[in-house]
Protein backbone atom coordinates (compact mmCIF):
# COMPACT_ATOMS: atom_id res chain seq x y z
CA UNK A 1 0.00 0.00 0.00
CA UNK A 2 1.15 3.30 -0.83
CA UNK A 3 0.74 6.03 1.64
CA UNK A 4 1.38 9.80 0.04
CA UNK A 5 0.35 13.51 1.40
CA UNK A 6 -1.37 16.13 -0.76
CA UNK A 7 -0.79 20.01 0.42
CA UNK A 8 -2.35 22.37 -1.49
CA UNK A 9 -2.73 26.06 -0.16
CA UNK A 10 -4.96 25.06 3.14
CA UNK A 11 -5.83 21.62 2.38
CA UNK A 12 -3.49 18.88 3.90
CA UNK A 13 -4.79 15.54 3.33
CA UNK A 14 -3.16 11.80 3.07
CA UNK A 15 -4.07 9.20 0.25
CA UNK A 16 -3.75 5.72 0.71
CA UNK A 17 -3.78 3.72 -2.52
CA UNK A 18 -2.39 0.48 -4.05
CA UNK A 19 -0.96 1.65 -7.33
CA UNK A 20 0.63 5.06 -7.71
CA UNK A 21 -1.64 5.98 -10.62
CA UNK A 22 -4.39 5.93 -8.64
CA UNK A 23 -2.29 8.31 -6.35
CA UNK A 24 -2.05 11.11 -9.36
CA UNK A 25 -5.88 10.46 -9.84
CA UNK A 26 -6.52 11.62 -5.93
CA UNK A 27 -4.74 14.61 -6.57
CA UNK A 28 -5.84 15.11 -9.32
CA UNK A 29 -9.35 15.26 -8.20
CA UNK A 30 -9.01 17.25 -5.47
CA UNK A 31 -6.95 20.18 -7.05
CA UNK A 32 -9.80 20.81 -9.57
CA UNK A 33 -12.46 20.09 -6.65
CA UNK A 34 -10.25 22.98 -5.08
CA UNK A 35 -10.00 25.31 -8.15
CA UNK A 36 -13.88 25.03 -8.53
CA UNK A 37 -14.81 25.81 -5.09
CA UNK A 38 -12.09 29.16 -5.10
CA UNK A 39 -13.21 30.18 -8.75
CA UNK A 40 -16.80 30.27 -6.75
CA UNK A 41 -15.61 31.91 -3.75
CA UNK A 42 -14.06 35.09 -6.00
CA UNK A 43 -17.51 35.58 -7.54
CA UNK A 44 -19.34 35.03 -4.27
CA UNK A 45 -17.30 35.85 -1.08
CA UNK A 46 -20.67 35.31 0.76
CA UNK A 47 -20.46 31.55 0.34
CA UNK A 48 -17.09 31.81 2.44
CA UNK A 49 -18.71 33.40 5.21
CA UNK A 50 -22.02 32.60 6.11
CA UNK A 51 -22.66 29.93 8.71
CA UNK A 52 -26.16 29.42 7.50
CA UNK A 53 -27.40 27.59 4.42
CA UNK A 54 -27.16 29.09 1.52
CA UNK A 55 -28.50 28.85 -2.12
CA UNK A 56 -25.80 29.56 -4.41
CA UNK A 57 -25.90 30.56 -7.94
CA UNK A 58 -24.07 27.78 -9.22
CA UNK A 59 -24.46 24.42 -11.67
CA UNK A 60 -20.60 22.71 -10.17
CA UNK A 61 -21.30 19.86 -9.23
CA UNK A 62 -18.74 20.56 -5.89
CA UNK A 63 -20.46 23.76 -5.23
CA UNK A 64 -24.14 22.49 -5.44
CA UNK A 65 -23.31 19.08 -3.10
CA UNK A 66 -22.03 21.91 -0.52
CA UNK A 67 -25.05 23.52 -0.53
CA UNK A 68 -27.11 20.58 -0.39
CA UNK A 69 -25.62 18.65 2.47
CA UNK A 70 -25.71 22.01 4.60
CA UNK A 71 -29.04 22.72 4.10
CA UNK A 72 -30.17 19.63 5.00
CA UNK A 73 -27.85 19.62 7.91
CA UNK A 74 -28.27 23.65 9.03
CA UNK A 75 -24.92 25.04 8.75
CA UNK A 76 -23.33 27.15 6.20
CA UNK A 77 -21.81 25.37 2.74
CA UNK A 78 -18.10 25.36 3.93
CA UNK A 79 -19.29 23.32 6.75
CA UNK A 80 -18.83 20.66 4.23
CA UNK A 81 -15.89 21.72 2.28
CA UNK A 82 -13.44 18.94 3.48
CA UNK A 83 -15.55 16.39 2.96
CA UNK A 84 -16.32 17.53 -0.66
CA UNK A 85 -13.00 17.44 -1.87
CA UNK A 86 -12.25 14.21 -0.28
CA UNK A 87 -14.91 12.43 -2.10
CA UNK A 88 -13.72 14.44 -5.54
CA UNK A 89 -10.58 12.73 -5.12
CA UNK A 90 -11.94 9.20 -4.35
CA UNK A 91 -14.00 9.44 -7.22
CA UNK A 92 -11.30 10.01 -9.64
CA UNK A 93 -9.41 7.44 -8.07
CA UNK A 94 -12.29 4.86 -9.16
CA UNK A 95 -13.02 6.64 -12.15
CA UNK A 96 -9.02 5.31 -12.75
CA UNK A 97 -10.31 1.71 -11.75
CA UNK A 98 -9.37 1.65 -8.40
CA UNK A 99 -10.65 -0.72 -6.06
CA UNK A 100 -9.10 0.81 -2.82
CA UNK A 101 -8.64 4.22 -2.32
CA UNK A 102 -8.43 6.33 1.14
CA UNK A 103 -8.66 10.23 1.36
CA UNK A 104 -8.17 11.54 4.91
CA UNK A 105 -8.69 15.19 4.71
CA UNK A 106 -7.98 16.36 8.48
CA UNK A 107 -10.51 13.83 10.25
CA UNK A 108 -13.16 14.05 7.22
CA UNK A 109 -12.53 10.43 5.33
CA UNK A 110 -13.87 9.24 1.61
CA UNK A 111 -12.88 5.70 0.78
CA UNK A 112 -14.13 2.47 -1.31
CA UNK A 113 -12.33 -0.77 -0.19
CA UNK A 114 -11.53 -4.04 -1.39
CA UNK A 115 -10.42 -5.15 2.19
CA UNK A 116 -11.71 -4.13 5.93
CA UNK A 117 -10.20 -1.23 7.15
CA UNK A 118 -9.60 0.20 10.22
CA UNK A 119 -10.09 3.95 10.82
CA UNK A 120 -9.50 5.56 14.63
CA UNK A 121 -11.12 7.81 16.42
CA UNK A 122 -9.07 11.36 17.21
CA UNK A 123 -10.69 12.85 20.60
CA UNK A 124 -8.52 15.22 21.94
CA UNK A 125 -7.81 14.35 25.46
CA UNK A 126 -10.87 12.97 25.73
CA UNK A 127 -10.56 8.92 27.70
CA UNK A 128 -11.28 7.17 24.36
CA UNK A 129 -8.98 8.96 22.22
CA UNK A 130 -6.83 7.24 20.34
CA UNK A 131 -8.30 4.25 21.88
CA UNK A 132 -11.09 3.22 19.53
CA UNK A 133 -11.64 2.08 16.03
CA UNK A 134 -14.31 1.49 13.36
CA UNK A 135 -13.87 -1.58 11.52
CA UNK A 136 -15.04 -0.92 7.79
CA UNK A 137 -15.94 -3.83 6.00
CA UNK A 138 -15.26 -3.60 2.17
CA UNK A 139 -16.91 -0.88 0.32
CA UNK A 140 -17.73 -1.25 -3.37
CA UNK A 141 -19.57 2.56 -3.43
CA UNK A 142 -17.56 5.63 -1.68
CA UNK A 143 -18.23 5.69 1.78
CA UNK A 144 -17.56 9.13 4.05
CA UNK A 145 -16.42 8.99 7.45
CA UNK A 146 -16.49 12.62 8.62
CA UNK A 147 -15.20 14.38 12.14
CA UNK A 148 -15.59 17.24 13.87
CA UNK A 149 -14.48 18.32 17.04
CA UNK A 150 -15.11 21.00 19.51
CA UNK A 151 -11.36 20.75 21.28
CA UNK A 152 -9.35 19.41 18.40
CA UNK A 153 -8.18 21.62 15.33
CA UNK A 154 -7.87 24.82 14.03
CA UNK A 155 -12.14 24.51 12.77
CA UNK A 156 -14.49 27.11 14.50
CA UNK A 157 -17.41 25.32 16.34
CA UNK A 158 -20.33 26.23 18.53
CA UNK A 159 -20.36 22.91 20.61
CA UNK A 160 -18.10 20.90 23.53
CA UNK A 161 -17.83 17.49 21.58
CA UNK A 162 -14.46 16.11 21.48
CA UNK A 163 -15.43 14.12 18.47
CA UNK A 164 -18.63 13.38 16.39
CA UNK A 165 -18.05 11.06 13.43
CA UNK A 166 -20.87 10.80 10.68
CA UNK A 167 -21.33 8.20 8.03
CA UNK A 168 -22.68 8.55 5.01
CA UNK A 169 -22.43 7.65 1.29
CA UNK A 170 -23.01 11.17 0.70
CA UNK A 171 -19.40 12.28 2.17
CA UNK A 172 -20.47 16.29 1.98
CA UNK A 173 -23.84 15.18 4.32
CA UNK A 174 -21.44 13.21 6.64
CA UNK A 175 -19.16 16.25 7.10
CA UNK A 176 -21.81 18.75 7.47
CA UNK A 177 -23.87 16.75 9.64
CA UNK A 178 -20.90 16.25 12.14
CA UNK A 179 -20.41 20.19 12.24
CA UNK A 180 -23.99 20.36 13.09
CA UNK A 181 -23.87 17.72 15.30
CA UNK A 182 -20.76 18.74 17.32
CA UNK A 183 -22.21 22.43 17.45
CA UNK A 184 -25.57 20.74 19.71
CA UNK A 185 -24.68 17.57 21.43
CA UNK A 186 -24.41 17.68 24.84
CA UNK A 187 -24.60 14.40 26.97
CA UNK A 188 -27.57 15.84 28.64
CA UNK A 189 -29.25 16.85 24.84
CA UNK A 190 -29.56 14.66 22.24
CA UNK A 191 -32.40 16.15 20.53
CA UNK A 192 -29.79 17.30 17.37
CA UNK A 193 -30.01 13.46 16.33
CA UNK A 194 -33.70 13.13 15.52
CA UNK A 195 -33.34 15.47 12.41
CA UNK A 196 -31.05 13.75 10.95
CA UNK A 197 -32.43 11.61 7.89
CA UNK A 198 -31.79 7.56 8.80
CA UNK A 199 -31.84 7.55 4.96
CA UNK A 200 -29.21 9.80 4.12
CA UNK A 201 -26.75 9.06 7.06
CA UNK A 202 -25.85 5.71 7.88
CA UNK A 203 -24.82 6.38 11.62
CA UNK A 204 -22.70 8.46 13.59
CA UNK A 205 -21.12 8.14 16.99
CA UNK A 206 -20.02 11.00 19.28
CA UNK A 207 -17.32 11.60 22.01
CA UNK A 208 -17.87 14.07 25.17
CA UNK A 209 -15.21 13.86 27.75
CA UNK A 210 -16.22 9.87 29.34
CA UNK A 211 -19.64 9.74 27.51
CA UNK A 212 -19.86 8.06 24.38
CA UNK A 213 -23.27 8.08 22.50
CA UNK A 214 -23.79 6.05 19.46
CA UNK A 215 -27.23 5.68 16.74
CA UNK A 216 -27.55 4.32 13.44
CA UNK A 217 -26.53 1.20 11.97
CA UNK A 218 -22.80 1.62 12.61
CA UNK A 219 -19.32 -0.87 11.65
CA UNK A 220 -17.97 -2.75 14.54
CA UNK A 221 -16.09 -0.51 17.16
CA UNK A 222 -12.77 -2.23 18.80
CA UNK A 223 -10.32 -1.25 21.32
CA UNK A 224 -6.79 0.24 19.32
CA UNK A 225 -4.15 2.12 19.17
CA UNK A 226 -4.03 4.57 17.00
CA UNK A 227 -1.11 6.85 15.78
CA UNK A 228 -1.32 10.55 15.79
CA UNK A 229 1.23 11.27 13.56
CA UNK A 230 -1.10 9.58 10.98
CA UNK A 231 -4.00 12.12 11.36
CA UNK A 232 -3.91 14.52 8.96
CA UNK A 233 -4.40 18.40 9.11
CA UNK A 234 -7.15 18.83 6.81
CA UNK A 235 -8.73 21.88 4.85
CA UNK A 236 -8.72 25.07 6.72
CA UNK A 237 -9.95 27.18 4.22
Amino acid sequence: MIRAPFVFRETIATILADKSEYIGAAKSGMLAARQVLEAHIAGDPFFLTTFDPYEPDSDEVVILRMADATRKAGVGPMAAVAGVIAWSGVEAMVDAGAEFGVIDNGGDIALVCDRSVRVGVHAGEAVLSNRIAFVIPPQEKILGICTSSATVGPSLSFGIADAVSIFSRDVALADAWATSVCNQIRPDDQTVLERINPDEVIGGCAIMGETLVTWGNLPPLVLAVVDEQLISAGDRI
